[in-house]
């Protein structure tokens, strides 16, 4: 089976359609979460979400879209809570607050940060790829997103992989991210997206959100 692997949108509709047109004939969509957040377009990316994704796992932010004061140490992604929180309507709020912080598909764990229930929010860095080894059991391997950074392993046969952000990529690449997941053979592909950042960042300015979520976009970081 082939299955899209989608996380991180955080509201950026124009990279979100990009990766969609790109992404080609899947079996399967799954999303990472964080659906919402930082960016302009929150409702319209919960609905594109809804109505093309499989299965979809609670991101922090989609966690965290009724309380944004969790985040007020953050103003960018304080601005983007917010912001969410006034453009859902309470049956989209409903719906984030509903969605599971994992699940499986196809013998594939899927999270948003770290697999260990006692570390939900927790990053999960490249770097840190081979720790994952006792939450591979009875899996083929864990897809997870939450660092924004596209990267791919192979640890004691099995897969784990970060697709990367489809909205705010911090891999110094400003492509949108994402991968595509053969569960038939383990092997993905990793891919990245052209899209109108001006578009986004023209939308981020008139609705005054905070000028760096804008800029960040140019550079991936």
């Amino acid at each position: 089976m082939r299955v899209g692997l989608l996380s991180d949108i955080h509201a950026n509709l124009p990279a979100l359609e990009s990766v969609l047109d790109d992404i080609g004939d899947v079996d399967a969509t799954i999303c990472a979460g964080d659906v919402v957040g930082y960016n302009p377009w929150p409702r319209e990316c919960l609905e594109r979400i809804r109505s093309i994704a499989d299965v979809v796992v609670q991101g922090n932010h989609d966690r965290t879209v009724e309380t944004p004061e969790r985040y007020a140490h953050n103003r960018m992604a304080f601005a983007g809570l917010e912001h969410a929180r006034a453009e859902l309507s309470d049956e989209q709020l409903s719906w984030l607050a509903s969605l599971p912080p994992r699940t499986e598909f196809d013998g594939y764990r899927l999270v948003h940060s770290h697999p260990d229930p006692e570390r939900l929010g927790a990053y999960v860095r490249p770097a840190q790829f081979p720790e994952m080894r006792p939450y591979l059991d009875a899996y083929d391997g864990i897809v997870l997103g939450h660092t924004h950074v596209q990267h791919e392993a192979t640890i004691d046969g099995r897969l784990i992989v970060n697709p990367g952000s489809v909205g705010q990529p911090r891999d110094r690449d400003p492509r949108a991210a994402y991968g595509v997941l053969d569960t038939d053979t383990g092997a993905v592909e990793l891919r990245r997206v052209e899209y109108d950042v001006s578009r986004v960042q023209a939308k981020i300015r008139e609705l005054g959100l905070p000028d760096r979520t804008a800029t960040r976009l140019e550079s991936g970081s």
